[in-house]
């Protein structure tokens, strides 16, 4: 596994020190996690958005091929 050095304030970082019981290292693993899941969300919104335009100007294809061309992480 990979590591990672945070700088965080000195208040912030106190606070946490109050709470050594959580693990803060699965905390910020999570928190990023989620974060670009709901990037990657995202930009599958906006993949889709576009193939709703095409698919109105009257181009169609399978979901599979719409899912592979507009490069989707998720599978429709």
């Amino acid at each position: 596994m990979a590591n990672i050095t945070l700088s965080l304030p000195e208040e912030l970082y106190n606070r946490m020190r109050a709470h050594s019981e959580y693990r803060w290292s699965e905390i910020a693993r999570r928190a990023i996690e989620q974060k670009l899941d709901e990037s990657e969300l995202a930009e599958d919104l906006k993949a889709l958005e576009r193939a709703e335009k095409a698919f109105k100007a009257g181009q169609t294809i399978s979901y599979k091929e719409m899912g592979k061309r507009l490069g989707l992480k998720h599978e429709l």
